[in-house]
């Protein structure tokens, strides 16, 4: 007999609406990215960038947005310093693994597959047991208020548990971002590992996600959400753990709390996708107006957005030469789309006024988000207290 875990709640009709709305997003999205546009690598690019700067900073792991497009460059960081850098590469390849594999068909995570995400995770860090369940006891600590506010399962229960919860991801339940929820939720509680048991179960959630196949893996993911919203993720945590493992709480209010970051996060997306749309649109009349190699416009869209040019960077994405790259990025420099900083050997290239007035334009029509449970952030504080 398995052991216990977290039960799947029923949904409400709220659910089931906010449900029906959130597919149809993730529908739209699908077919805006079925149609080749010169965006979507960008896009995918910053997304999995974000997700995996949303997701660390969660453990206090915190990037800047050049350095998380660094890593899914696989490049050196600005700024980050050596723990941190490890951390975020160790992630970025747990990810990597996760957003290609999972979509493959027959592809049926095990125990095995948990504990190889680990030692990706974590392989720089021994001290961690990279891939190896806990021996011990696990408690999660607020240091600020200087007290344990989880104690995971005992030792023994967290091989059957994982077990448990590996079963549970080979039935076909309730919709995918509700199993998705389920697993996320199940492996942050049972805290199988010493460290990265947050990381491990965000990945988890997204790797549920992608089996979906309804929109890519890379777009699926609330990671970025999560990393934005954190005071109320612990507190939804808080709230359905009570303490310790207690498999026989309430996970209601924690599958609202996943549903509507999907719904956030579709939101955000939409928004993106159509600002890009702008930006490519007014960035092709600028390349015109100057005569540009449309090879550029890559460059200016990131630029535009905000994100640092650097030339090992656009030599390989432009798919050219050194000396072309630089004569490019002179170019852009004395068109004044770019501003170069810094010395040679570390210069880089930021957005000029005029690109970020073409950013500024593209966003002029930005609409608010709708948030699908506008009682639920009050309801989580005041359950947890505060």
């Amino acid at each position: 007999m398995s052991e216990p875990i977290y039960r799947t709640p029923e949904t409400d009709l709220e659910d089931l609406s906010v449900v029906e709305e959130i597919h149809a997003l993730r529908r739209e999205l699908a077919d805006l990215l079925r149609t080749p546009r010169r965006w979507t690598g960008g896009l995918r690019r910053t997304t999995q960038a974000r997700a995996i700067q949303g997701s660390n900073t969660i453990e206090g792991y915190t990037v800047s947005d050049q350095d998380a497009v660094a890593a899914v460059d696989d490049e050196e960081p600005l700024d980050a310093d050596a723990r941190t850098w490890a951390e975020i590469v160790g992630y970025r390849r747990m990810m990597t693994y996760v957003l290609r594999m999972a979509p493959e068909q027959g592809f049926r995570p095990d125990a095995m597959t948990l504990r190889t995400m680990h030692f990706m995770l974590l392989e720089h860090d021994f001290a961690s047991d990279p891939g190896r369940f806990r021996p011990g006891p696990v408690y999660v600590r607020d240091d600020a208020a200087e007290r344990t506010v989880y104690e995971g399962p005992a030792p023994d229960q967290v091989e059957g548990l994982v077990g448990a919860l590996v079963e549970s991801l080979r039935h076909d339940g309730a919709d995918a971002m509700v199993d998705a929820a389920m697993a996320h939720l199940n492996l942050v509680m049972i805290h199988p590992f010493r460290d990265g048991n947050g990381r491990m179960a965000r990945a988890l959630q997204t790797m549920v996600l992608a089996q979906d196949q309804v929109l890519e893996p890379t777009f699926s993911s609330i990671e970025e959400w999560l990393g934005s919203n954190t005071d109320d993720y612990y507190r939804v945590l808080a709230v359905t753990g009570r303490g310790a493992w207690h498999p026989e709480n309430d996970a209601v209010l924690w599958v609202k709390f996943c549903l509507r970051a999907h719904h956030m996060q579709a939101q955000t997306l939409r928004r993106r996708f159509h600002e890009a749309d702008a930006l490519w649109s007014a960035l092709d009349v600028v390349v015109a107006q100057h005569g540009l190699p449309d090879r550029v416009a890559d460059a200016l869209f990131d630029a535009a957005l905000g994100y640092r040019v650097v030339r090992p960077t656009y030599v390989k994405r432009a798919g050219v030469e050194d000396q072309t790259a630089t004569r490019d990025l002179r170019r852009l420099t004395q068109v004044g789309l770019l501003e170069p900083r810094g010395n040679t050997r570390g210069r880089f290239y930021v957005a000029a006024s005029p690109l970020r007035t073409l950013r500024r334009d593209s966003a002029s029509t930005r609409p608010l988000l709708t948030d699908p449970y506008p009682w639920l952030t009050a309801e989580l504080r005041s359950r947890a207290g505060r």
